[in-house]
Parts: structure tokens; sequence; C-alpha cells
């Protein structure tokens, strides 16, 4: 064929100008170009825009996925937004709600207890005296270090009625264990004993922070118990009488 008889010429397009090389034929004389079919053109396309030289300024791998995640982040409160009333200023008030609502229950209740506390001991291996363990727990008080002072006082507790013969000296015990071995002395102190048992264990093994009140409330307890006279086993008005009778002769 003649270059005057319609020669076809590959028309070569600039890379930048986003046209891939070998889209389109045109003719020499002037006819309409000879258009290439979809799936080669789509192809060749795909592997020009693959060279590097399209992507030496593209963000990386970590920055794609951030920029992912906040474009879901976005739609997800776009969704939430149009369907809470009010739009997004009454998804606004809704998060603040939940969010206040939370602070106050960790208020409240605390850190979640990790591990039963009954499982714990109440003394580590080294014995030391009960006034051993008030002066320590005195010594932690003064200088506002309320865990420790307030484990340091049960641990006051339940030494001295240990010494005072109350409760039988034993290795791994645990507030509650003791707590519940004191009450059957002590029926008086049941309910404050459990209750020091409780706020020893939430300090200790729960996560939860003493305040001076959890402190204060066991050293008065401490010190009533120390004037608390036992219950005495089998005691009743039968016992009473006969210790009258045997008196009297």
């Amino acid at each position: 064929m003649s270059s005057a008889g319609g020669v076809l010429a590959t028309v070569l397009t600039c890379p930048c100008a986003g046209v891939p090389t070998g889209y389109a034929l045109s003719r020499a004389d002037g006819e309409p170009p000879v258009t290439v079919p979809r799936d080669p053109a789509r192809d060749a396309a795909r592997r020009e825009l693959s060279r590097r030289m399209y992507h030496e300024n593209d963000p990386g791998l970590l920055r794609q996925a951030l920029d992912a995640f906040w474009e879901w982040v976005g739609r997800l409160l776009g969704a939430a937004s149009s369907a809470a009333p009010g739009g997004g200023l009454g998804l606004l008030v809704i998060v603040l709600a939940a969010v206040a609502l939370l602070g106050a229950l960790w208020w409240r209740l605390g850190s979640p207890r990790r591990a039963p506390a009954s499982a714990v001991p109440l003394f580590d291996d080294r014995p030391r005296s009960a006034a051993e363990h008030r002066a320590a727990a005195e010594a932690h008080a003064a200088r506002s270090h309320w865990d420790q002072a307030v484990q340091e006082r049960m641990r006051a507790v339940v030494r001295s009625l240990e010494e005072r013969a109350l409760l039988d000296p034993r290795a791994g015990r645990t507030a509650d264990e003791a707590a519940a071995e004191a009450a059957r002395s002590l029926p008086g102190h049941t309910g404050r004993l459990r209750a020091a048992a409780r706020d020893f264990d939430d300090v200790a093994y729960g996560g939860r922070t003493a305040a001076p009140d959890t402190y204060h409330r066991l050293a008065q307890l401490d010190g009533d118990l120390e004037r608390a006279r036992p219950a005495l086993a089998h005691s009743g008005p039968g016992t009473a009488h006969s210790h009258h009778q045997g008196g009297a002769g």
C-alpha cells in the first residue's frame, strides 16, 4: 500500500498526557483513526500505568492503611449521625453521656478484680507481731500511702487475734477466712470484720485504690477488737447457773 493510499502510522502520545502508547492508529491520508479494541486497550493502559514513574509519589503502606481507617471511621460516624436524633449534635451528646457513665462506674466500682481473693494468703513469709504491723501501717498513713496502710492494718488485726488466742496461727490464711473464723469468737463485729476483709482484698488483689476513710475505719475496728471481750463457747443461762451453784457450794 502506498503512502498516499493510507499507510497506517502509529500515533505516539506523551505518557504525561495519560494516553498510553499505541492507543489509536491514524491513517496518513487524513482518514479517521483506527480504534484499538477495548480489551487490548485496557491491557495496554494497565501496563502503562504500572510503570514505576507513575508511583514515585504514592504514600506508603502505613499511610494508606491509616487513610483507609479514617475513611471508614468517617463513614461510620456519618451513618451514626444520620441515625441519631438531632444529627451530629445528638450523636455528640450520646457519646459524652456514655463516657460520663463509664467514668462514674469506674470511679464507684474500681477496676475489675483480677483473681479470686480467697486464693491469696494474708501474710508473707516473714512473721511480724501485731505491734510491728500497726507501726508499719501508721508510717504508711503518715505518708498518705493508703493502699499499704490498709494492708498492714488488716494484718495487725489478724495478728492481734492470733496473739490473743482467738485465732489459731496458721500459714496461708486469707483475709476472708480470718474474718469468718474471728466472727465466731466476736459475733458482735461480724459485719465489720467481713467489710475489712473485702477492703483488704480489693486493695491488695483487686486493683482498687484505698481512701483515707477506709484506713480509718480499719484502725477503729482494730482498736475496738482490742477492747472487745470474746464470747465464750457453750456459754448460756444454764452454764452461768451451774457456775453460781458451784461457787455457793
